[in-house]
């Protein structure tokens, strides 16, 4: 097995995660248009619009999921409730809670809001009250009542010296407050299902309404009456008013009149002219949505500044589109669901195909982890695989098709060009030609497929603990079954050829990995260490090594030729079903039922340079120590020793100063004046040498300096003082100079006994 001129491979590292950030909930993007805020749980994340990357994570110390967040508009505070009925204020970019106080709402809170002066926050509760919070003076301002259930919608008026603010609850209605007599000025009426949002027009005057009931209506804030009801068709979740100083005359936007966006429960974004309640202009999807599709969108967001528009889908993620044009710029994935795998994807390995628990694959972008969902599958995808130029992959579904993908080098668009229905049943596993795309092979009620690099064998695992080698002849003729290879306990839930030898290897629920040659069908090895099912394994190294992933959440790395697990890797809490390894073999990618992507690069080499470079600076230290020994500079030379952590090479010093001229006396000087730590290390080293017929003179010697001229307080702060120094007691009798004489009885007494 042994090819020359190859390293094996000893470790690898996490160089890049794709994690859960985004689990349902508000969304809320900052003022300065770089970083997306949103709930997970008990976490807030935040995530740089840039990189794609979670650069701050705001968790409830008590663990409880958070119902409700909100950000100033200057960006600089962001207040959280949880269920416990907390409020706390946070210094986000360092993840410190500045503040925390009783919500004093008896449910959780639902909704909040800040005031354009960053000063008050405005909470609404599952218990139909409202209330004002001064956030500078920290207290509460105001108790609005009156309205019924669920307070799901707080908004401020733009215009903070009107000190109005808009609510919405169960009721359907959009209450009016005054906060300067804490009274509700009116209730507008038009809704018949709940309001989902409110958009004000930049003067303050107007206002657009969006609700569940397939209608917007906007309103004149000044008369307080509505001015138009548009019906819109949908459920919509949100409203967005275009700015009014831009050019949309590309989108049907004649007119300088209201303008508003709709995202609901279609899952395309319109625009709407509020004067004639026509419908300007309607995205495009890039497939049409099919039964049960799960496209309907939950929010919608502006970032003005660089006239963007965010949309967050039901499936958790996050869309940006660039105006007018309306192109999709990034997609993020905030929540994956379980991955049943994943391969390498792009000419350099610079994507990932990646499989969940859906009818929808994602390609993520590993540089900026925008990510891009391929319609086609109506039912789970169960399989997947790239061919060798790697552009070109296939995918295989419950729904009982297979179809082949292509993904354009240049501007990375992936699109289906082929697709085979001819199955019976779900589709379980496929696998592609290792040569020119001749053809993927797949088959069902069969847990892996593998096809040979010569492209002639194809290789089947299943459930019945069965892995059988099949001839591959002319296309579109039958398989030839060759041989079986018996011997696992369960089912086989992987099999790979080796791309070097003449064996193949294959994984089991029995928790083993076996190699097998294809000349006689023979066990050639067995490998033992997963402690649950082994799902996937590579062969990397060129064949010598492999790498295991199993249903206990590890990874291993093996070699082949002395049976030893080099390394286990531990990232995943849940099943690993993906594991793939790039075409130069310099990184491989992990995906698990946690819902975490993890890719690994070999760092081998990185820290075998890193060992040479310390065993070059253990020689250069040791020569120095030599030197000093030579020069007679013992404190420098008992302190080198002491760092380099090598007891014998201390011992060596001790004996050399010991012999030299005075050595008592030189002894003790260069003792006392090491630092604590390395008198503490001095005292662990001397309660091992003291056992040893050998060395316990000069142990005793040096706990004679110590005991002598330290105090018993001093020598107790010394981390292990107590076991160390009775740990000489025993060997007291054995030795010609005992310790105990040595010792002052107090120090004996109080350090010792």
């Amino acid at each position: 097995m042994a090819k020359s001129n190859l390293q094996f491979k000893t470790n690898y590292a996490v160089s890049s995660t794709i994690e859960p950030f985004y689990k349902g909930g508000k969304v809320q993007i900052s003022k300065d248009e770089k970083f997306i805020f949103c709930t997970c749980g008990t976490r807030v994340n935040v995530l740089q619009i840039v990189t794609g990357k979670i650069v701050h994570s705001i968790e409830q110390d008590d663990q409880e999921d958070i119902t409700s967040f909100a950000l100033s508009l200057d960006d600089e505070i962001l207040v959280t409730a949880s269920k416990a009925l907390l409020l706390k204020q946070w210094d986000w970019k360092q993840a410190q809670c500045t503040r925390s106080w009783r919500a004093i709402h008896n449910v959780p809170i639902a909704s909040m809001t800040f005031d354009p002066t960053a000063t008050l926050l405005a909470t609404g509760g599952c218990d139909g009250t409202i209330k004002l919070w001064d956030v500078v003076k920290q207290y509460c301002t105001h108790n609005l009542k009156g309205s019924s259930g669920v307070v799901h919608l707080v908004e401020f008026h733009p215009d903070i010296s009107l000190l109005q603010l808009f609510s919405s609850a169960s009721d359907c209605g959009i209450r009016m407050w005054d906060l300067r007599s804490s009274q509700c000025l009116c209730v507008l009426q038009s809704h018949y299902s709940p309001v989902t949002s409110l958009a004000f027009t930049p003067d303050g005057a107007s206002m657009v309404s969006s609700g569940r009931d397939k209608i917007c209506t906007v309103w004149d804030l000044k008369s307080r009456t509505a001015r138009r009801t548009v019906p819109v068709y949908e459920a919509v979740e949100s409203v967005v008013l275009l700015p009014e100083d831009e050019d949309f005359s590309e989108i049907g936007v004649k007119t300088k009149e209201i303008h508003f966006i709709t995202a609901g429960s279609k899952g395309v974004l319109r625009v709407w002219d509020a004067s004639s309640a026509r419908c300007v202009f309607a995205q495009t999807l890039p497939s049409p949505p099919s039964a049960g599709d799960p496209r309907s969108l939950t929010y919608c967001l502006p970032l003005p500044s660089s006239l963007r528009l965010a949309t967050v889908t039901a499936e958790h993620n996050i869309l940006l589109y660039q105006l007018p044009s309306f192109t999709t710029q990034q997609q993020f994935v905030g929540f994956n669901d379980e991955v049943l795998d994943v391969k390498f994807l792009g000419k350099g390995d610079t994507h990932i195909v990646v499989a969940t628990n859906s009818s929808q694959l994602k390609v993520f972008d590993l540089a900026t982890s925008s990510c891009k969902i391929l319609y086609g599958h109506t039912d789970t995808v169960l399989s997947l695989d790239v061919f060798k130029k790697g552009s070109l992959f296939v995918s295989c579904a419950k729904d009982k098709s297979v179809r082949v993908w292509r993904q354009d080098p240049d501007s990375g668009q992936v699109s289906c060009v082929a697709q085979g229905c001819s199955h019976a049943n779900a589709v379980g596993s496929i696998t592609c030609s290792s040569s020119d795309p001749g053809g993927p092979q797949w088959m069902h009620d069969v847990n892996s497929v593998a096809v040979s690099p010569n492209d002639k064998l194809l290789v089947s695992g299943s459930q019945d603990r069965l892995a059988k080698l099949w001839s591959l002849g002319a296309p579109g003729a039958d398989l030839a079954l060759l041989g079986v290879f018996r011997g696992h306990r369960r089912g086989v839930w992987c099999v790979q050829f080796s791309p070097m030898d003449q064996v193949l290897a294959s994984s089991s629920a029995d928790g083993s990995v076996k190699l097998w040659s294809l000349h006689d069908f023979s066990c050639l090895k067995t490998f033992e260490g997963h402690d649950a099912s082994v799902l996937k394994l590579i062969f990397v190294s060129r064949g010598t090594q492999l790498l295991t992933s199993g249903s206990d959440g590890l990874v291993k790395l093996w070699t082949i030729k002395t049976n030893e697990c080099v390394k286990t890797l531990d990232a995943h809490q849940d099943k690993v079903w993906g594991l793939h390894a790039t075409r130069k073999d310099d990184r491989v990618v992990t995906a698990s039922a946690d819902s975490n992507i993890t890719v690994w690069t070999d760092v081998t080499e990185v820290e075998q340079a890193e060992e040479q470079a310390k065993q070059e600076d253990q020689i250069l230290k040791k020569q120095e120590l030599s030197n000093l020994l030579h020069e007679k500079k013992y404190l420098k030379a008992l302190g080198l020793a002491i760092s380099l952590d090598q007891p014998h090479t201390v011992l060596k010093v001790i004996k050399a100063i010991r012999q030299g001229e005075d050595g008592a006396k030189q002894l003790e000087k260069t003792v006392l004046k090491l630092r604590q730590d390395q008198k503490e290390s001095m005292l662990r080293y001397c309660a091992v040498w003291n056992t040893n017929a050998r060395s316990c003179l000069d142990a005793q010697a040096v706990i004679q300096v110590m005991l002598t001229h330290l105090s018993p307080e001093e020598l107790l702060q010394y981390q292990g003082a107590r076991a160390h120094l009775e740990g000489l007691i025993p060997y007291t009798g054995e030795v010609g100079e005992g310790i105990k004489p040595l010792m002052p009885e107090k120090v004996s007494a109080d350090c010792v006994c």
